[in-house]
C-alpha cells in the first residue's frame, strides 16, 4: 500500500468534507442575515391611507400664509386663478415612521406612476408616525403648468382628482408612490373652500418588490 497516496487521498478528503461545511454555513448564514434584514425593513416600512372620519381636525398652514382646515377621512382645497391649495387627513398604517418626499398629479386613473425624479418636491419635511393622524399637503403655483390645468378641470367637471404621493422610510429606503384620489362633497361655508372625501387606490413599491404580479 503507498501510504503517500493514501495520506493525499484522505486530504482531499477532509478538504472537501470541510469545503461543504463551510458551504452550508455560509448559505445559513445567509438565509438568517436576510431574514434579519427583511425583518428591519418590516419594522420601518410605512403605508399611508385616508384617515377615518372620527380623527381630529388638523389645520394646515402653507407658504404664502393661507391655512386649510382638513377633517378626518376628507381632503379640502382652494382653488383661485393663481394657485390650487390642497391638503388631505391621512394616516400611516404601516409599522414605522413615513417620510413625505413629493407629490404628482397623473392624467388618468390607469397610467403608470411618473419616475420619482418627476414628482414635486415638498419644500419641508413631513414625518408621519403610527401613532397619530397625519397629512399631505399639494400647493400648484403655476396656473400654466399641467398639474394646475388637470386639477381645474377635474374640478369644474365635478370629477374626481387624483394625487400621486411618494413617501419612504425613515432611512430614506422602501419607497411607495400610493394613488389618492379626491372626490367633491358638499361646499363649506367659504365658497372658495371645498370639502372632498379621500380614497386611495393603489400602491407601488420602487425599493421593493411589487406588492402584485
Amino acid at each position: 500500500m503507498d501510504w503517500a497516496v493514501l495520506a493525499d487521498f484522505g486530504t482531499a478528503i477532509g478538504t472537501l468534507v470541510l469545503a461543504v461545511a463551510t458551504f452550508v454555513s455560509t448559505r445559513s448564514a445567509n438565509r438568517s442575515a436576510r431574514l434579519a434584514e427583511r425583518a428591519l425593513l418590516e419594522g420601518l416600512r410605512p403605508l399611508l391611507l385616508p384617515s377615518n372620519f372620527t380623527d381630529d381636525v388638523q389645520k394646515v398652514r402653507f407658504m404664502d400664509g393661507r391655512w386649510l382646515t382638513v377633517q378626518g377621512g376628507r381632503a379640502t382645497m382652494q382653488v383661485d386663478e393663481s394657485v390650487v391649495a390642497l391638503a388631505m387627513s391621512v394616516r400611516n398604517v404601516g409599522s414605522g415612521i413615513a417620510v413625505l418626499h413629493g407629490w404628482h398629479i397623473p392624467e388618468g386613473p390607469y397610467v403608470q406612476p411618473a419616475e420619482p425624479e418627476q414628482f414635486q418636491r415638498l419644500t419641508r419635511d413631513i414625518y408621519l408616525s403610527t401613532a397619530y393622524v397625519g397629512f399631505v399637503q399639494v400647493a400648484i403655483r403655476d396656473p400654466q403648468s399641467d398639474a394646475y390645468r388637470r386639477v381645474v378641470d377635474r374640478v369644474n367637471a365635478d370629477e374626481f382628482v387624483l394625487v400621486d404621493v411618494l413617501y419612504g422610510d425613515a432611512e430614506g429606503t422602501q419607497r411607495v408612490i400610493s394613488r389618492f384620489s379626491v372626490s367633491k362633497g358638499p361646499a363649506e361655508h367659504d365658497a372658495s373652500e371645498q370639502e372632498f372625501f379621500v380614497t386611495v387606490s393603489r400602491h407601488w413599491n420602487i425599493d421593493q418588490p411589487a406588492p402584485r404580479v
